[in-house]
């Protein structure tokens, strides 16, 4: 048996695991490095998460993906290039990690890679008959093995297509494990670039659990706040606090067709990106109208009415329901303060209550992915479309 086989088959047999989460999203922040310690497998997944750091990217280096990010019309050469980059560069920051935890590669028995999503083109969007489901992300797991000298599990989006799913969100799979509690309804809620959140009935039944993007979580925040203010966020929601909702531009906003589509459904910058607004912005007759404040006030609104909407067609009456946060916009707290009136009779929380960190959730998710992969069962999610039951990620080895 080749070595690498047989060392990834005896990690496989071990009651415990030591895995490396990586997650970098639609916002391009930076990288989250999640040290995760992870106990069993399916329903009995134990996690603690044993270190956590996000390091930033750079100026440089944002701009470089976005050359490619989202875009119909690229250079393919430049996309080539930073697929095997940004492989490199993830592995030296897992590497830097460790360095400064004070670890070495032999204290970590996985790295789990998501990479850097370019391009998201669920059918619903391209609308090419000939075509599938699809979506890029480039950072290739190989040069994140080779670099952090960690076997590396990538590319977990491809095989949740080919069984039929969008691929994204895939946290159903991972919130499900750690996150369900018997007689408690629960809804984790992520708000990154684009906002999601996973169904997790009290019944416990894998078959009624899903996730769904629900649109804009921060993307056009961000990016309008990058335009108008020269900022990165609105940090503490401080430029939406000071400025008016505009409800004629919310409700433009609104008309996609993304927002009137069954769960479970995935979008992305690809549809929601600032030309979005200035269509909206148009035919709105809104434009002369608004302050840059006024237009941060606006998105912010926009984003938490969809994400409210969402969750309201999933609350049943009479039943209690516990929403869980995590993600950058929760620390938003004029987003996650209208989200919060737009829903009454929900309890909210962090899922730092959880005792999961909120901004670490999904680099651990991803974690917990790998986890499954490498020594997981069988859980059937059942049948329905978009959620297939599935082991997904790749594996990369370092020799």
């Amino acid at each position: 048996m080749n070595i690498q086989i047989q060392h990834l088959y005896e990690l496989a047999q071990r009651p415990e695991r030591r895995i490396v989460g990586l997650m970098s999203g639609t916002s391009m922040d930076g990288l989250d490095v999640a040290l995760c310690h992870i106990k069993g497998f399916g329903p009995q997944t134990d996690v603690s998460l044993t270190h956590f750091e996000t390091v930033p990217y750079s100026d440089d280096l944002k701009a470089e993906i976005r050359k490619v990010f989202a875009k119909k019309e690229i250079d393919f050469q430049h996309l080539c290039l930073l697929n095997a980059w940004i492989g490199q560069l993830h592995g030296q920051m897992v590497t830097d990690c460790l360095r400064h935890w004070n670890l070495s590669a032999s204290d970590v028995d996985l790295v789990a890679s998501h990479g850097q999503t370019v391009f998201h083109a669920p059918k619903s969007q391209h609308k090419l008959d000939q075509f599938p489901n699809a979506t890029l992300q480039i950072g290739d797991g190989d040069h994140v093995a080779v670099t952090t000298g960690i076997i590396t599990l990538s590319d977990f989006r491809q095989k949740h297509i080919a069984k039929g799913g969008e691929g994204a969100p895939l946290a159903v799979y991972g919130d499900y494990f750690i996150f369900s509690k018997k007689d408690e309804n629960r809804l984790m809620l992520n708000m990154g670039g684009i906002a999601n959140f996973t169904y997790l009935p009290g019944n416990l039944d894998a078959n009624e659990v899903f996730t769904t993007d629900t649109g804009p979580g921060n993307t056009l925040i961000d990016a309008f706040t990058r335009q108008l203010f020269n900022k990165p966020y609105d940090a503490d929601g401080r430029i939406a606090a000071s400025g008016t909702v505009n409800q004629d531009l919310v409700q433009m906003l609104k008309k996609d067709s993304f927002f009137k589509a069954p769960f479970p459904k995935t979008t992305g910058p690809e549809v929601f990106n600032p030309d979005y607004v200035d269509q909206a912005l148009q035919r709105s007759q809104t434009g002369k109208d608004l302050t840059p404040e006024d237009l941060i006030a606006t998105l912010t609104r926009f984003s938490a009415e969809t994400i409210a909407e969402a969750v309201q067609t999933v609350i049943k009456p009479g039943e209690s329901y516990v929403v869980y946060r995590s993600g950058g916009g929760m620390h938003n707290p004029v987003l996650t303060g209208s989200i919060q009136e737009l829903l009454p009779d929900c309890r909210f929380a962090n899922t730092d209550e959880l005792g999961i960190s909120g901004d670490a959730k999904e680099a651990i998710l991803f974690a917990v992915l790998a986890n499954e992969a490498v020594a997981g069962g069988f859980t059937s999610f059942g049948n329905r479309q978009g959620v297939p039951t599935v082991s997904m990620g790749k594996v990369s080895f370092p020799n």
